[in-house]
């Protein structure tokens, strides 16, 4: 039997990734595709902030927000990114590292046409990330938005998915005694194999 049976089992990380979050959909009382997204702006200064995750794909790992809010600049900018995934519930982890490039066609506007009317709304009415004079300032974009955008808005030229391509991806599970099983899957490229190294917790 191999090491990696069980919680680890699989040739393919992303179906381990899916199969996790599957399970924490079960377990989790709020947000199971929560991310801890990190990012780093020019000057070389490190940033985080949650995010939701949105789609496990066969090579990569897909999010959506405003184009032009801090995060989506600091994307833009370096062109990598990672993110934790932690399942308090679970006493599980996932840590991914690697590049960023946009998702900015029919898949993110399948994706928007999916939100909720007010979602759809709230993402053309919040300027994301700059400076705002108040609540009501808001409220009343929203209402302006409401007004001109109709009951079926489109995605704004300004919002979208970004796709992460991992070149790590690591997995932790809770061990009895603080030993806990680590396994970090590595390759330089999307077209070479991964590589699976246990790590000393």
């Amino acid at each position: 039997m191999s090491e990696r049976d069980g919680l680890f089992a699989g040739d393919d990380p992303f179906e381990i990734a899916r199969r996790w979050l599957a399970d924490a959909e079960q377990t989790e009382v709020n947000d199971p595709n929560a991310i801890a997204l990190a990012t780093i702006d020019a000057s070389g200064m490190p940033n985080a902030r949650m995010v939701l995750l949105k789609e496990i794909e066969s090579s990569a790992f897909v999010f959506y927000t405003n184009y032009e809010s801090a995060k989506a600049r600091e994307l833009d900018e370096s062109g990598t990114a990672a993110f934790v995934m932690h399942w308090k519930s679970l006493r599980r982890q996932i840590r991914v590292r690697g590049h960023i490039e946009k998702e900015d066609g029919p898949q993110a506007d399948a994706y928007f046409a999916s939100r909720s009317l007010k979602s759809r709304i709230g993402a053309w009415a919040s300027k994301q990330s700059q400076p705002l004079s108040s609540r009501s300032a808001l409220m009343a974009e929203v209402a302006k938005v409401t007004a001109t955008k109709g009951t079926n808005p489109q995605r704004p030229h300004f919002w979208g998915g970004y796709r992460l391509s991992p070149i790590e991806i690591e997995f932790w599970a809770d061990g009895a005694f603080r030993l806990h099983d680590r396994f970090k899957w590595r390759r330089e490229n999307s077209s070479e194999n991964w590589g699976v190294t246990r790590l000393s917790p």
